[in-house]
């Protein structure tokens, strides 16, 4: 069997920077062990498979379609840099003739659209709530240590947990930390994260970025993703509250980093935009 496959870094303009992922084109359905062991195989945060929903469907023509993805441990419910890369396979290399774009995914129907330079994802929008802070102690000293934590907040809907650091704290000290992800393992109890985002407030100014992020979910296998769209679903609800703002830019602060343009809507949803680029094209074969 031959698959085609695409190795895309998403939230970047530059090849070997933003965040990778692999996007598999399926013409037929695929025995479902099958999606795990190649995502293994790719080994990257994340592997996306694209699906027909219908026979005649086209990569093409088509405007709909299915869409899953797997880190190297497990299937996960939303990932939004996936999804731009599996946009952009479609869009770039496909050269899909649709303006927009419908993925039919665990999360609901996702939808993402071109504008100039970059593709706008439509993703749901995630509240956090205010979080006990003895039950997740152990796991936010485990991160940060002795920093001084601002706020702890809990989103059910993602089981991410966000930290917003100090606002004496800037960017860089985000950017310097070292952390050990594995240790979180041990460090979380409770049993409800399965992600752990860290937050500093950007430029007060107007200008740059508005937040800064980090991302850890070891949970799934992932120690630090290089840029997350379903944190931001998360951290966009959070600063555009803080900030009293709709329109955000972003910054997450992996060592690849990316940047990702926000727009809090007012149907409960938000637009996250980025830019791609495709850095393999290739076919599995087994």
């Amino acid at each position: 069997m031959q698959i085609p496959i695409f190795t895309v870094d998403a939230f970047t303009n530059r090849p070997f920077s933003g965040n990778p992922a692999a996007v598999c084109l399926l013409e037929n359905d695929l025995d479902e062990e099958l999606h795990q062991k190649i995502a293994t195989e790719m080994n990257l945060s994340e592997t996306a498979f694209i699906r027909k929903l219908k026979p005649g469907d086209d990569f093409t023509k088509s405007s709909c379609f299915g869409l899953r993805w797997f880190t190297p441990a497990n299937e996960v419910p939303l990932c939004g840099h996936a999804t731009l890369a599996s946009a952009a396979v479609l869009f770039h290399v496909q050269r899909n003739t649709n303006s927009v774009l419908t993925f039919v995914t665990l999360s609901g129907e996702l939808k993402a659209r071109q504008v100039k330079d970059y593709i706008v994802l439509d993703l749901p929008l995630y509240t956090a709530y205010p979080q006990e802070l003895k039950e997740v102690e152990e796991l936010i000293k485990a991160a940060v240590g002795d920093m001084i934590v601002q706020d702890v907040l809990y989103s059910p809907d993602t089981k991410k947990l966000l930290v917003r650091l100090s606002d004496t704290y800037e960017r860089s000290v985000l950017e310097e930390l070292k952390v050990s992800a594995q240790r979180f393992l041990a460090a979380e109890k409770t049993g409800k994260v399965k992600g752990l985002i860290l937050t500093v407030k950007g430029n007060s100014s107007g200008k740059g970025h508005d937040f800064y992020s980090r991302y850890f979910a070891p949970w799934y296998g992932v120690l630090e993703d290089p840029v997350t769209g379903s944190a931001h679903a998360v951290l966009s609800s959070y600063w555009s509250e803080q900030l009293g703002k709709k329109e955000m830019l972003a910054f997450q602060c992996s060592r690849r980093g990316g940047e990702l343009k926000i727009s809090v809507r007012s149907d409960g949803r938000v637009d996250i935009a980025g830019q791609t680029a495709v850095v393999l094209k290739g076919n599995l074969t087994f």
